[in-house]
C-alpha cells in the first residue's frame, strides 16, 4: 500500500504544472524567452492546487500545492536589470513532496555593445534533493559574437563564489561546501523562417575542491523548438538536461525534463 501511495505521488508530481529545474539555473534561457521586453515589464503568475480524493475511506489522499513565478525586466538605457523568483511547493498527506525555490538578481552593463559585462546574486533551495540553501554571487563578460534579425550567438565567461548546504539522503548528516567556480555559457538562437524558431543554451561550471583534490563540474543544456505547422496551430517543445559530475551527497547525477505542447488559436 505504501508503494501504491508512492506511485500515486509520482503521478501527481508529474501532473503538477512546474518541474524541478537543474542545479545550474539557466538564466540565459529566461533571457531568451523574454528578450522582446521594452523598457520595463513585470509579470507575476501564481497558482494553487487543493485535492481530496481516495478510493477507500481509511486511505485518504490530501494534496496541497502552490507555485509562484515573478519575472521583472528593466531596460532604462545602456544597462539592463533582471529580477527572477520562483517557488514550487507540493504536499501529499503529511509529507512535503516538493519544495523548491530561487531568487535571482542580475545587472547587464552596456548590454547593446559587442562586449558587455554582468553581475549577479542568487539564493535557492531544493529540499526534495536535500539542498538548503545555495548562495552565490559573481560576474563575467558577455560577448555578442553575432546578432541579426534571424540569428544570434552569445558567449559568456565569468566566475562566481558559491556556498551550499546539503543533507545526506541516507545519514541525514549536514555537508557544507564553498567553492570559487568558473561559470561559462553559450547561447544560440536561429529563426529559420516564419514557422521555425530554435533556441539553444549550454552552461558549464567548474571549481576545484581541495577536500577531494579534484574539480567538481556541472553542465546544463536547454533546447527549445517552436514550430508553426498551420496558420492557427503551432508546437512548442523544450528539452533540459543537467549533469552533476561529482555530487556533494549521493543524488542522481543526471536529471532531465522534456515538454511538448500544441497551441491552437481559435
Amino acid at each position: 500500500m505504501v508503494k501504491a501511495k508512492y506511485l500515486f505521488s509520482l503521478v501527481i508530481l508529474f501532473l503538477f504544472s512546474h518541474a524541478v529545474v537543474g542545479q545550474v539555473l539557466n538564466i540565459e534561457r529566461l533571457r531568451l524567452e523574454r528578450d522582446t521586453t521594452t523598457s520595463f515589464k513585470s509579470k507575476i503568475t501564481a497558482g494553487m492546487n487543493i485535492y481530496n480524493r481516495s478510493s477507500a475511506a481509511n486511505e485518504p489522499v490530501n494534496l496541497f500545492g502552490y507555485n509562484i513565478d515573478v519575472n521583472t525586466l528593466y531596460y532604462p538605457g545602456k544597462h539592463a536589470f533582471m529580477g527572477l523568483a520562483k517557488f514550487d511547493y507540493l504536499k501529499v498527506n503529511d509529507e512535503d513532496f516538493l519544495n523548491f525555490g530561487f531568487v535571482h538578481f542580475r545587472v547587464n552593463y552596456f548590454r547593446k555593445k559587442t562586449i558587455n559585462f554582468e553581475n549577479f546574486v542568487q539564493y535557492s533551495y531544493d529540499n526534495f534533493r536535500g539542498l538548503h540553501p545555495r548562495l552565490l554571487g559573481g560576474g563575467g563578460i558577455r560577448w555578442n559574437m553575432f546578432k541579426s534579425k534571424s540569428l544570434s550567438l552569445v558567449i559568456g565567461v565569468g566566475a562566481l563564489y558559491e556556498y551550499e548546504k546539503w543533507k545526506h539522503p541516507e545519514t541525514n548528516n549536514i555537508v557544507e561546501i564553498a567553492l570559487v567556480k568558473s561559470s561559462n555559457y553559450i547561447s544560440f538562437r536561429w529563426t529559420a523562417n516564419e514557422n521555425v524558431d530554435i533556441n539553444f543554451v549550454g552552461y558549464y561550471q567548474t571549481g576545484y575542491d581541495s577536500d577531494i583534490s579534484a574539480f567538481r563540474n556541472r553542465t546544463n543544456a536547454s533546447l527549445i523548438l517552436n514550430t508553426k505547422i498551420a496558420k492557427r496551430i503551432s508546437f512548442a517543445n523544450s528539452f533540459d538536461i543537467s549533469y552533476e559530475h561529482k555530487p556533494i551527497v549521493p543524488i542522481i547525477k543526471t536529471i532531465y525534463t522534456f515538454k511538448t505542447g500544441l497551441s491552437i488559436d481559435l
